[in-house]
Order: C-alpha cells, then sequence, then structure tokens
C-alpha cells in the first residue's frame, strides 16, 4: 500500500475499534446528521463520518475499494495532492447529503433525520476520478461482467440517482452520499480550479559510452 492509503486504512480500523469501544460515538458524535450540523452545530460530522462504519464487513469493502482504486491514484499524483482530493470528495460527499436533506425528494427528506457512516461516499469520488483519468480500463462488474472503467462509472451513478429519488428509498445505504462523492470529483478534476498534476517521471541516469 502507499502511504496515504496505509495511514486510511489504519485510521477507519482505529475508528472501528474506538466505535466498539463506546458505540455512542458512532450516532451521537461521529456520524453524520444534517438535523446535527444544522442545529447543534456539529460542524465536524462531515468529515468524521468517514470513518465510522457499522460492521466489518462495511469496512472492509470500503478499504478494499480504497486500496483497489486508491493506490495507483496516490502513485500518479503524489500523496499531498491524493490526500487533497480525498478529503474534498469525502468532504464534499457529506456536504451534499447536508444539502440534498432539503430537496423534495422521499428518501432526501428521511435523510435529515438519519445518520451517515462509511467512506463510500470517498470511494465513489475515487471512482469517478478512474473514469476520467482510466476511461478504458477494464472493471468486473459483480466480480463477472467486463466493463470499462467510464461506463462502471456512469452505471454505478445512474443506480444511485434513482435510488436516491425513489420514494422511501427503500435501503440503508447512503446513495445520497454515493452522488456527493461523484459530484465532488467531477468537479474538483474537471473545473480550471487547482487539481490533482501526475507527477514528473524521475530521470533516468546517464551512462557515457566511450566510441573506440
Amino acid at each position: 500500500m502507499t502511504t496515504a492509503v496505509r495511514a486510511i486504512v489504519y485510521a477507519n480500523v482505529g475508528a472501528f475499534v474506538i466505535t466498539l469501544i463506546a458505540p455512542g460515538l458512532m450516532m451521537g458524535v461521529l456520524g453524520l446528521s444534517p438535523e446535527a450540523v444544522l442545529t447543534q452545530g456539529r460542524l465536524w460530522q462531515p468529515a468524521t463520518y468517514l470513518f465510522v462504519h457499522g460492521g466489518v464487513f462495511h469496512l472492509l469493502w470500503n478499504m478494499l475499494a480504497v486500496w483497489m482504486f486508491g493506490v495507483e491514484l496516490e502513485q500518479r499524483w503524489g500523496t499531498e495532492a491524493f490526500v487533497r482530493y480525498y478529503a474534498v470528495v469525502g468532504i464534499g460527499a457529506g456536504v451534499c447529503v447536508v444539502a440534498a436533506s432539503f430537496l423534495p425528494f422521499a428518501a432526501a427528506r428521511d435523510s435529515y433525520y438519519a445518520v451517515t457512516i462509511g467512506a463510500s461516499g470517498a470511494v465513489y469520488g475515487l471512482l469517478m476520478a478512474w473514469g476520467i483519468i482510466f476511461p478504458h480500463r477494464t472493471v468486473l462488474f459483480f466480480g463477472i461482467f467486463p466493463l470499462t472503467a467510464r461506463v462502471f462509472v456512469l452505471l454505478l451513478g445512474a443506480v444511485s440517482f434513482a435510488q436516491a429519488a425513489s420514494a422511501g428509498g427503500g435501503t440503508t445505504v447512503s446513495h445520497l452520499a454515493h452522488l456527493g462523492g461523484l459530484a465532488a470529483g467531477w468537479w474538483y478534476l474537471k473545473t480550471p480550479n487547482p487539481r490533482p498534476r501526475p507527477k514528473p517521471p524521475t530521470p533516468r541516469p546517464t551512462h557515457l559510452r566511450r566510441v573506440h
């Protein structure tokens, strides 16, 4: 694992252990509740929710995705730029959850009092970067169906939008956070604002050969 990806995994595992010891921290302090952010001033929650997970498999799947899609991005951009991007898409997804709770959708209205946890918003931001930078890479959907990265991201975005807009949602998955991560990633990579740049290649040593 690269430096930032390793730190993200360690931080998430550490937070998971802490919430096992003190489970009240997950729902009351660290998890993201739009109602708590707006009425109780818990402005840290759009950042801290990224490190809180509801179970072992929730944690493992998200950290597997961070490793799968994050390592190559960090190698391409460098650690500092990768950390900045991860923070933008993760916090951006949280801000979108808060903003979307005012939209006239059943799932959006329900999310005002719900608590969002997990790194999925940031993961979807990493997926957006993959779709933009490596659009023709092959991703196995459900581990079976080969799709290009661009089509894969578009499909995930369409599914999340349909689920978020459906009446009642019928799921505990925060599709609003998924859409927020995608939107934040697209905005950051497509606008003229400072964004990650590939590191210049390391120059190879020059070998001098004498011609006789």
